[in-house]
């Protein structure tokens, strides 16, 4: 092994925000030998801005959640780069299937009980977020609210499909509900928006690179493109052997692994040789990466009225088991649709679960019959068919196999989590040679672009210290 920062050969392994933030920081300790093996054509990960409408969208994280020890947010809060979003959404609408609109005090004070019935403060739950979500809010509907039970329901039912979409689910009953002890929230906005330039501005701050696409800054040369990596062998410490599909090979001293945890899922058993600890398989296996996707739909002019920045979907009983019984049945999950901030012509839709990954094996116009069926069903007013839509499908591609991750009842039950996936692989003589970081393997900030942040910088401070313990 390579005694010194110049010469200590470092690969880091996908160039998502979480490799980015590893190889940057380890070129500013000194490090000389840093290359990243990424496995798309191009940076970001599950970062994906596109140039869509009047400016950009963003395909993967959209916003940057909290402002108080938000790492992403600190790198930026000075550069005008960030916008409170305010209260744009307060206007979102709850519509039942026959289109009838909840009265909107009534709407924002069932939803509120419903969001306040989320666990939360000092005291763990055993059991899922599901089972305490729905025991407390009707305990709350019933000492606090005389209300229609059905409607009641209906609101109940809505916001866990929001909820599900928040924490990357199938549903709330696989979310552990002691998550919260250890997830902290950073205080402030929950949905800063990137204005017109979408979170790829916020990897380039972070190489140091320019608006220009090809531009890598810091990383100028250090990125190999299309490398999907099929294993990593660390059969000899002082060598470790890289193979990628294309056939070639690379050499390290350290691998720094940033894969999601789909593709840890996926593929752990035939990626690291030799076989992974058993409390690090035990953590992969049990900790999901949800699949959370979107709809974006641009229209001629805005298509909703000027008071209406989207809605949120209400099934009536029938109208949902009759939704269940025909090949629509994926628009069950659909939580909600609203406008998008700096975008006036735009409409953006979010599904998750397992029917989103129905959802991504449909042909496009298939889904696009299905949203404007939903749109019908819904709303008093016409909704245009879209002149250009995008969707994602982040379950379907082999590099991500999902969207963001999160701790389940299962991960509770065998006690373990992202602090059994964050540790590294030693060698005999005490050298970390595979690290590992990425959004799951944060304990604090899971599921989050600065979770991921933080796990690379995490891993970079590793093998600093490290080579300043040895120096």
């Amino acid at each position: 092994m390579r005694q010194s920062r110049e010469t200590a050969r470092i690969l880091v392994v996908g160039a998502g925000a979480s490799g980015i933030a590893s190889a940057t920081r380890l070129l500013e300790k000194g490090f000389n030998n840093v290359q990243i093996l990424e496995a798309e054509s191009r940076i970001g990960g599950r970062i994906h801005t596109i140039p869509f409408s009047e400016n950009v969208v963003d395909l993967g994280a959209q916003w940057c959640h909290g402002e108080k020890g938000n790492a992403v947010h600190e790198l930026v809060k000075d550069l005008y780069l960030l916008e409170r979003t305010g209260d744009l959404y307060s206007t979102v609408r709850c519509v039942r299937s026959n289109k009838e609109e909840v009265p909107q005090e009534l709407a924002i004070t069932l939803r509120g009980i419903a969001s306040s019935s989320v666990p939360d403060g000092s005291n763990p739950y055993k059991g899922s977020v599901g089972d305490y979500l729905t025991q407390r809010y009707w305990k709350e509907i019933d000492t606090q609210l005389p209300v229609d039970r059905v409607l009641a329901n209906e609101m109940l039912e809505s916001f866990k499909r929001s909820e599900s979409s928040f924490e990357g689910s199938d549903n709330l009953l696989e979310v552990s509900g002691r998550g919260h002890l250890e997830f902290a929230e950073s205080e402030g906005d929950q949905l800063l928006n990137w204005r017109d330039q979408g979170f790829e501005r916020f990897l380039r701050l972070l190489m140091s690179a320019s608006d220009q696409p090809d531009d890598l800054g810091v990383l100028k040369g250090r990125v190999h493109f299309e490398k999907k990596v099929t294993e990593i062998n660390c059969d000899c410490p002082c060598n470790l052997n890289v193979q990628c599909s294309d056939g070639e090979t690379f050499n390290a001293d350290h691998v720094i692994c940033t894969v999601s945890l789909g593709v840890l899922q996926e593929q752990h058993e035939t990626l690291f040789v030799p076989a992974l600890p058993a409390a690090k398989v035990n953590a992969i296996k049990s900790l999901k990466l949800g699949t959370v996707d979107k709809f974006y739909m641009e229209f001629a002019a805005p298509p909703f009225p000027t008071d209406c920045a989207g809605f949120y979907c209400l099934w009536i009983e029938q109208d949902l088991q009759e939704l269940r019984s025909s090949e629509l049945f994926w628009l069950e999950s659909i939580s909600g649709c609203h406008r998008v901030t700096y975008q006036p012509r735009l409409l953006e839709a979010w599904i998750a679960g397992e029917h989103a990954r129905h959802m991504e094996t449909l042909k496009e116009e298939k889904v696009l019959e299905g949203l404007s069926w939903l749109f019908r069903k819904f709303l008093s007013f016409d909704v245009p068919q879209p002149n250009r839509f995008v969707r994602t499908q982040w379950h379907s591609n082999p590099n991500f196999r999902g969207s963001y991750s999160f701790r389940t009842t299962l991960a509770d039950e065998l006690n373990t989590g992202p602090w059994d996936l964050q540790t590294p692989v030693m060698s005999d003589n005490g050298h970390p040679i595979l690290l590992f970081a990425g959004e799951a393997s944060s304990k604090t900030h899971y599921s989050t672009v600065h979770g991921a942040v933080e796990a690379g910088w995490r891993e970079a401070e590793r093998l600093n210290d490290f080579y300043q313990d040895i120096s």
